[in-house]
């Protein structure tokens, strides 16, 4: 079972999200994101025929970028996405069950959290990494107010990263960043502007690369 390093994410620490893509679209994004830095992308459990398309992406990516799954919220969905090959596992909230089953099996989990409390408890649970969310509320102010009781849990921003903020959110401690349907906008795809999601994806990006 290939998993994805966390060293490897670290060096390009942002995460693309899609939730509800369609499968015709999925040949032309991964084209579309050959022409990008990005080197992470999850597919939502939530989406339709989910296990499908992480097939499907897995097989297109060819190793060239890591696969993984997002809102798992059981056993079975963390079961159905790891069998699909999905590399890591997020969530929008801590399911214990679902981090032991990863950590048993050294599989990179980034459960959600939003509270001091929560944020603590994730990571204490076995977080790879504490997904942040959603940061859209308070902004990359919050990530700051956060590192100062909790300077080393890794923290994943998520909610609101834009090209406009994304320098923001690290400039205050986030340790990566994730972005979804701003910029993998399905209209978009269904017309085949894959130059914009390009263009979208290139601009949310270049803050993070090392200079």
């Amino acid at each position: 079972m290939k998993v994805m390093k966390i060293e490897d994410f670290l060096e390009v620490p942002v995460m693309g999200i899609l939730r509800g893509i369609e499968l015709d679209n999925i040949e032309g994004l991964v084209e579309a994101l050959s022409q990008t830095p990005l080197k992470c992308i999850e597919i939502t459990m939530n989406t339709p025929g989910a296990a499908t398309l992480i097939k499907e992406l897995k097989f297109l990516v060819k190793g060239k970028m890591s696969v993984g799954a997002g809102t798992v919220l059981s056993l079975d969905e963390f079961d159905l996405a790891i069998n699909a090959g999905a590399e890591f596992i997020v969530s929008p909230v801590l399911v214990k069950e679902v981090v032991t089953a990863c950590v048993d099996q050294g599989i990179p989990v980034f459960p959600g959290a939003f509270s001091p409390q929560e944020i603590y408890d994730a990571y204490q649970a076995g977080a790879s990494m504490v997904k942040v969310f959603p940061c859209k509320t308070l902004g990359p102010g919050y990530i700051k107010e956060i590192r100062g009781p909790f300077p080393d849990i890794p923290l994943l921003a998520c909610g609101g990263v834009n090209a406009d903020n994304v320098g923001e959110f690290f400039d205050n401690g986030a340790t990566g960043v994730a972005f979804d349907g701003s910029i993998f906008q399905n209209d978009l795809m269904n017309r085949g502007e894959f130059d914009e999601i390009v263009r979208k994806v290139k601009a949310i990006v270049a803050p993070v690369l090392p200079r």
